[in-house]
């Protein structure tokens, strides 16, 4: 390791992509600063000297304690409550501290730092606060008109960091994600989106659910290629700063067609007959953007990074389908779980 590496503040390192990119960042000869509500999971291999901060960011001081001292610090914080997804409530406060109100501490305190160069910032926003749009295919040159109230968090987030960044209290980039799935050998987060969701149905006997005909396509981005994404866009700051980029993988799927290949994985791994995959009445806390088809030309980021996704479509199904099945067996009662939770140490 270098006699003086960068040190890296990860703020939601114990979430869904905060807790992913952990394990990527971990690997390279760098200092982190892993803050989360809980402890982090550090990597049992890790090169990187990895500093564990457990915290609730929410308090006075707690943001300025986190990122005293770093050079680049990753916002991946997102609120959600304890049964629900990342959707939000109008008027809920407890989103609006964390979702937007850590921004806002996040620049009051680089702003109050000693003089010296500007620190960087890379923030996780998502590509859904575009809001409705007639565009048959987003490219980030969009206006932006969010509908839900989590859309509108993001952007409120987003443009702080940004007029940060345009006065010189930081160098700020934002990185929209779109739908993001999956686990890997070594999640450690659970994954609360759609496709983990029918995964977990389907493995229970359940049929897949649908709140339309399934034609409607999203660009779904494997969770450790998301990763590596976040990683490059640590390592090319300095050519992301100052405006906001779209990441994906460049391809949208039809829903009906994924979650027909889901079932067939889970049917293949537990014997049993591939459960059906139905439309059903959406509920009413739908949105439009659900039904919307979400279609992303990544290219800007692609050529400013050089990243791309590595890890073929089919496989990030198999690997999620492998690590939901593997738990739910840990959790049964009886020797079957046992044993497979014995086996899983060693």
């Amino acid at each position: 390791m270098a006699v003086n590496p960068p040190l890296i503040t990860l703020l939601g390192a114990t979430g869904f992509v905060g807790s992913a990119l952990l394990r990527e960042l971990a690997g390279r000869p760098v200092r982190v600063r892993a803050v989360s509500r809980r402890p982090a999971v550090v990597p049992a291999d890790a090169r990187a000297e990895i500093e564990v901060r457990a915290a609730d960011l929410t308090e006075p001081g707690e943001m300025a304690a986190a990122v005293a001292g770093a050079h680049i610090v990753v916002h991946a914080t997102l609120y959600s409550a304890a049964t629900a997804t990342w959707r939000v409530e109008d008027g809920d406060p407890a989103a609006e501290r964390v979702n937007v109100g850590l921004v806002r501490d996040l620049v009051a305190a680089l702003a109050d730092r000693e003089p010296g160069p500007p620190p960087g910032v890379l923030f996780t926003g998502a590509a859904s606060q575009v809001g409705p749009t007639d565009k048959p295919v987003l490219d980030g040159s969009e206006e932006d008109r969010p509908a839900g109230a989590y859309d509108r968090q993001k952007l409120a987030a987003e443009r702080l960091l940004l007029a940060a960044s345009a006065r010189g209290v930081l160098r700020g980039t934002s990185v929209r994600l779109p739908t993001v799935f999956g686990y890997g050998p070594h999640s450690t987060a659970r994954d609360r989106g759609v496709v983990s969701a029918m995964a977990r149905r389907a493995l229970a006997g359940d049929p897949i659910t649908m709140w339309h005909d399934g034609t409607v396509r999203r660009d779904l981005l494997y969770i450790d290629d998301l990763a590596r994404a976040l990683a490059a866009g640590v390592d090319h700051l300095d050519a992301l700063t100052g405006r906001h980029w779209l990441l994906g993988t460049g391809e949208a799927r039809p829903l009906g067609p994924v979650f027909e290949e889901l079932a067939a994985l889970v049917a293949w791994r537990t014997g049993k007959p591939p459960v059906p995959v139905v439309s059903v009445e959406p509920p009413a806390h739908s949105e439009a953007g659900d039904f919307s088809d979400v279609i992303i030309d990544p290219s800007g980021f692609r050529s400013a990074t050089g990243w791309s996704p590595q890890t073929p479509f089919s496989e990030a199904l198999r690997r999620t389908v492998d690590h939901l099945a593997d738990e739910a067996l840990r959790a049964r009662p009886g020797p079957a779980g046992e044993e497979r939770a014995a086996g899983s140490r060693g």
